[in-house]
């Protein structure tokens, strides 16, 4: 059974049969969405049951596509594409639950999640170029419509951004792929193949440029500072369940690509660039904690923090490309950098569901305007403050053990900047406990005393995410045994 091409092209077909549902308001559209995704859950799954984490690329399924070019649909997993593949499915299910725009699901809505759902789920599974830049470029059309037709008021200005911003950042990846396959011995688009060839080696002139132009593009997707701009308007003016797709599957494109490509395909290169990629690492880790630490806007508020975990990641895996390295600092570093990955797309997922939720029920996200929402949200601010505890890496929970991996293996490699880069994690906890003071504890506003707590459909979307952040910060093996199969790329 061909359970990697069913994974991508279930959602798929899903998005095709959307415009064929009756036009009138009702329940199918929203039964698609789910079914299409929780059927691709099940093939995830298989996969999962199938895998071996002894072996790194495996279950391979590759059929001719265009025999003039050489382009195959070539698909596999190692344990990071696995993971990776397993939290875009959940991440979807939790959007499709919770909802986007007004209830009922709209057919729009539906076609349009499915569509970025499989782009997504094709760009992890991609063993072939051709099909990496065509999900890598899929996945911003599907966003950008999100945003613009069930954005904020700004939605039109934070869509365009986003759009422009990346799509500048895929030119120099697709001129990278071309010289990539240009250099082949048999101008070949096999990602697997490229890995063992390695056609731009070295630290020459042709692979600087070549290295310079996927990390520029990847650079944006994540995004490092300072390409990070089109991130906080993207967030703020996007639907929740937009926000929890951005942060949680879509920026780790971005950190996905600098593995895969950049590290895997030129590991001289990397070595050669370690430190300044470590360096940008570091700024876009403080800057993003620091301007975190000034926001009111809650939804702004989460949205540096992600910067500031995604600066941590690009830490992580410049440290396993340095020179100097010993063997299990190398592994630490790209494990904690992979299940970092995977822990910061739970935790902030979950934020931003929260932020959508306190500003449904209260009218407001400004934190000023808040205060002692314990009373009447108990159940709600005891879901938040573990989520505030989980992303400023309190032990116990997912990103605890990501990071300490992560910095293992960044103080190997780099003792400075793992040391500075720690500091971070000091101005992270002030921020959310501030964050928490001023929104949950203190006086009640009068206005604010009558608020319904979590629904059940609220609960149905948190659940999950609080689940994986108590169960990861408590047996990460669950991920690691899979990612920990991924350093075969090294």
């Amino acid at each position: 059974m061909p359970w990697l091409t069913l994974t991508i092209v279930l959602p798929f077909l899903g998005a095709a049969l959307t415009p064929l549902l009756p036009a009138r308001p009702g329940r199918a559209p929203l039964l698609v969405a789910l079914g299409a995704t929780a059927l691709a859950g099940v093939c995830v799954i298989a996969t999962w049951i199938r895998f071996d984490p002894a072996d790194g690329m495996q279950l391979v399924e590759q059929a001719t596509w265009i025999p003039s070019l050489g382009v195959a649909w070539r698909l596999g997993v190692d344990g990071m594409s696995l993971a990776l593949v397993a939290l875009t499915v959940v991440l979807f299910l939790v959007a499709i639950i919770h909802g986007l725009g007004p209830a009922p699901m709209s057919r729009a809505a539906a076609g349009l999640l499915l569509l970025l759902e499989a782009s997504c789920l094709a760009y992890f599974l991609a063993e072939d170029f051709f099909l990496f830049y065509i999900a890598f470029d899929v996945t911003l059309v599907a966003m950008y419509f999100l945003i613009a037709l069930w954005g904020g008021e700004r939605r039109r200005y934070a869509a365009l951004k986003f759009f422009l911003y990346t799509l500048i950042g895929s030119l120099p990846v697709l001129l990278g792929i071309i010289a990539m396959v240009l250099a082949s011995d048999h101008g070949t688009f096999d990602m697997i193949r490229l890995a063992d060839e390695q056609p731009i080696a070295g630290t020459g002139l042709g692979a600087s440029l070549a290295f310079v132009a996927f990390f520029a593009g990847f650079a944006i997707k994540t995004p490092i500072v300072p390409f990070h701009t089109w991130l906080p308007a993207a967030h703020v003016e996007a639907p929740t369940s937009g926000s929890v797709l951005l942060a949680g599957v879509l920026l780790k494109l971005g950190t996905y690509g600098l593995i895969r490509v950049n590290l895997q395909m030129m590991p001289e290169a990397f070595q050669h660039f370690a430190l300044p990629v470590a360096l940008l690492g570091l700024v876009s880790a403080l800057y993003g904690s620091l301007v975190a630490l000034a926001q009111t806007d809650l939804k702004r508020l989460v949205a540096y923090t992600s910067i500031n975990h995604m600066g941590y990641i690009v830490i992580g895996i410049a440290a396993a490309a340095a020179t100097g390295i010993s063997d299990r600092g190398r592994e630490l570093a790209i494990d904690g950098a992979v299940l970092q990955m995977i822990a910061h797309g739970i935790v902030t997922s979950g934020l931003f569901l929260l932020a959508g939720m306190i500003a449904e029920k209260t009218g407001t996200r400004d934190l000023r305007r808040l205060g002692g929402l314990f009373r009447p949200l108990p159940v709600l601010g005891a879901v938040v403050s573990i989520m505030f505890f989980a992303s400023l890496g309190l032990p116990g929970l997912a990103q605890f053990p990501a990071e300490l991996q992560l910095f293992l293996g960044a103080f190997d490699a780099f003792p400075v900047v793992g040391a500075l880069a720690v500091s971070g994690i000091v101005i992270t906890a002030g921020l959310f406990l501030l964050a928490l003071q001023r929104a949950f504890m203190g006086r009640t506003p009068e206005r604010l005393h009558d608020l319904a707590d979590l629904t059940r459909r609220e609960r149905a979307t948190l659940a999950p995410l609080l689940l994986l952040t108590v169960v990861l910060g408590i047996y990460p093996r669950l991920a690691l045994d899979a990612i920990h199969s991924a350093s075969w790329l090294l």
